[in-house]
């Protein structure tokens, strides 16, 4: 299928669809004009990268896990690589967490030293 029907059965622009192939996330063929065409499984591909790029995961780690042999029910099966680039991303998101948590506090703080000041006589 052409780049425009991957865009029309995925709702993916085909600008984000080229943008996927330079991240090496997604190989078309090319005809002899330069079109591309992509394969049948091309729509599943591009909702999994979708769903993983929501959970957090960036374009290097998705290309990451491409080793790893995926099935239709769940794209990331159990292999080395996809169990420490999955574990890099929580320990990630587990430092941002912490980070939030006391900024938070920090800016708790804050809005009760302002309320304080705001209802002191």
């Amino acid at each position: 299928m052409l780049i425009g029907e991957l865009a029309r059965r995925t709702e993916v622009s085909p600008r984000l669809l080229r943008y996927y192939e330079q991240q090496g996330l997604l190989e078309p063929r090319r005809d002899a004009k330069g079109y591309r065409y992509y394969s049948d499984d091309a729509p599943a591909r591009v909702r999994r990268i979708r769903e993983l790029l929501t959970t957090g995961l960036s374009t290097d780690d998705i290309r990451g896990l491409l080793p790893c042999t995926y099935d239709a029910d769940r794209w990331v099966v159990p292999c080395d690589e996809s169990l420490v680039i999955v574990e890099g991303r929580l320990a990630a998101l587990d430092t941002r967490i912490t980070e939030l948590q006391r900024q938070r506090t920090l800016l708790g703080r804050q809005r009760d030293a302002i309320s304080t000041w705001l209802a002191a006589p």
